[in-house]
């Protein structure tokens, strides 16, 4: 039987702990560890821990590396087959591990998989961030089976075949451990946000893929950490997305797309200021900013991706905003037959 490890990042996470923490150590599936990370908390949130759930290991971190590099630091000191990356706001189902390590069991080449991310609040509903699995369009714009921007479906079924996608949602991402070390985990220049694209872009780019697994099922609280609307939430999301195009692209179009989408998010942060959203409008600026400036001092080329098989699955070559603003299709189904 495959080792798991269950690994949960903290930071100054008590309440979700408290809550959320009691799920995850129930997990029926038998060799299995559950461990936090502790990211330099400033509440109770070790000693509780200790207290509480003796047999979960504690990492204590020296200092809040962020999401990134937080998991590349404590999982440098985990040993298991496979991983699960698990945000400490989310409930999970107690047979949720099996169906995820059966079907990277089944093919080698599947890197990585999610559970369907079901809303804590709502559990008939899909939740942002990730739902049934990932997508991309053309542009850099991620969106998902279940969710197209602020549109959340109800869950009816309709996305429960197992089957390829972009991206694995980080809030519950499966993956070879042996894998995540040979991409060099997470690019840490991200702090958060968007690095879980970023690294199953890479994943499909050496030739592996990343799968929906809906017959595992996870419940995700969502905006833990940095609220939906934090500027600073804005701020990363923009400026990651840029730096992920700009990296994973193809030359030829790197610069084309890159501009086209800087203009598009011109039009929203001004959209955004005129009904009165300065932080919105200025988040956007910043990132922009950040940026240009990473390409001119900051790229790592540890993490440009050395082979560049295509891309398969999960890609939109069309524009997302287009369909979903203009045409009014406000589903997944309605915009990938």
């Amino acid at each position: 039987m495959p080792k798991v490890a269950i690994v949960i990042l903290n930071w100054n996470g008590l309440q979700y702990l408290k809550k959320f923490l009691p799920s995850v150590v129930a997990s029926a599936y038998r060799n299995c560890d559950v461990i936090v990370a502790d990211n330099d908390s400033s509440d109770e949130s070790v000693s509780f821990v200790k207290t509480n759930y003796p047999q979960v290991r504690i990492i204590a971190l020296s200092e809040n590396y962020g999401f990134a590099k937080g998991y590349n630091e404590a999982l440098k000191l985990v040993e298991a087959d496979f991983y699960a990356i698990l945000n400490s706001d989310v409930e999970v189902d107690v047979d949720w591990l099996q169906p995820m390590v059966d079907l990277l069991e089944k093919d080698e080449n599947i890197a990585a998989c999610q559970p369907k991310i079901l809303s804590y609040n709502n559990k008939k509903y899909f939740e942002y961030a990730g739902a049934a699995g990932g997508w991309l369009d053309k542009y850099g714009y991620p969106f998902a089976k279940g969710r197209i921007f602020d549109v959340i479906e109800e869950d009816r079924g309709q996305y429960d075949k197992v089957e390829p996608v972009f991206w694995a949602s980080g809030a519950a991402l499966f993956i070879r451990s042996r894998v995540f070390h040979e991409m060099n985990g997470f690019d840490e220049y991200f702090f958060a946000h968007q690095e879980e694209i970023d690294l199953c872009w890479r994943l499909q780019l050496a030739g592996y893929t990343i799968y929906s697994c809906p017959h595992s099922i996870v419940y995700h609280l969502g905006g833990g950490t940095l609220a939906k609307g934090n500027p600073q939430k804005t701020f990363l999301n923009f400026r990651n997305n840029h730096i992920m195009l700009y990296k994973n692209l193809p030359f030829s179009e790197r610069w084309r797309k890159t501009l086209f989408r800087i203009a598009l998010d011109a039009v929203s942060g001004w959209k955004g200021l005129l009904e009165g959203d300065s932080g919105y409008f200025y988040a956007i600026l910043r990132a922009h900013f950040a940026f240009l400036k990473w390409v001119v001092s900051k790229k790592d080329k540890r993490f440009y991706p050395k082979k560049r098989n295509k891309i398969r699955f999960g890609y939109y070559p069309h524009n997302i905003l287009w369909q979903h603003f203009i045409r009014k299709r406000k589903h997944f189904s309605e915009i990938i037959h």
